[in-house]
C-alpha cells in the first residue's frame, strides 16, 4: 500500500464516518505492531496540543537525527514518536536509549499530525518535546501554561508507559 491508497484509504474512512472516533481508528490501523504505548484519542490530542505550542516557543528537537542527538547529550524532555512508519526499525533503537535514560515516550497514531503539530508541512517520525526553551525564553504567563500542559503530558505518559 504506498501513501497515496494510504491516504485515499483515511480519507474514504474520514468521509464514510465523518466522526472523530472513526477517525482516530482509521489511522490507528496503519500502526505498526511495535507501536507500545500507543496513546488514546484524548492523549493523543493533548500530546499534540503540546508539541504546538512547544514547536511556536521553539522546544523542540524534531527528526530521528536530532532526537538521538539530544538524549545522548543527556537532554530531558518527553518522547513522541509516530506509529505509522515505515519501515518501523527507523526508529526502534530510540525507546531503548529513551528507558536508559529515563524519559517518557509515548506513541501516536500519525506522523502527518505530528509534522503537523511541529508546525511543519512534513511529517515527522519522533519528537523530542523539551521542558525549558533551547534558548532563554521570557517569563511569562504563556511559560506558566506551557510548565503546567507539560507536567500534566508528562504524568500521563509516565502511567501509560510499561514497568521494567
Amino acid at each position: 500500500m504506498g501513501k497515496k491508497d494510504k491516504k485515499e484509504a483515511v480519507a474514504a474512512d474520514a468521509g464514510a464516518e465523518g466522526a472523530e472516533d472513526a477517525n482516530y481508528e482509521s489511522k490507528t490501523k496503519f500502526c505498526s505492531i511495535i507501536a507500545k504505548p500507543l496513546a488514546d484519542e484524548k492523549l493523543c490530542k493533548k500530546v499534540l496540543k503540546l508539541c504546538k505550542k512547544a514547536s511556536k516557543r521553539k522546544q523542540i528537537r524534531r527528526g530521528v537525527k536530532e532526537v538521538v542527538k539530544a538524549l545522548r547529550k543527556k537532554q530531558k524532555g518527553i518522547c513522541i514518536l509516530a506509529g505509522d512508519i515505515s519501515p518501523i526499525d527507523v526508529l526502534t533503537h530510540i525507546p531503548i536509549i529513551c528507558e536508559d535514560n529515563q524519559i517518557p515516550y509515548i506513541y501516536v497514531p500519525s506522523k502527518e499530525e505530528l509534522g503537523a503539530a511541529a508546525l511543519s508541512k512534513r511529517p515527522t517520525s519522533c519528537m523530542l518535546v523539551l521542558p525549558k526553551p533551547i534558548k532563554g525564553g521570557a517569563d511569562d504567563e504563556e511559560a506558566k501554561e506551557f510548565a503546567e500542559a507539560y507536567s500534566e503530558a508528562e504524568k500521563k505518559i509516565k502511567a501509560s508507559m510499561p514497568v521494567f
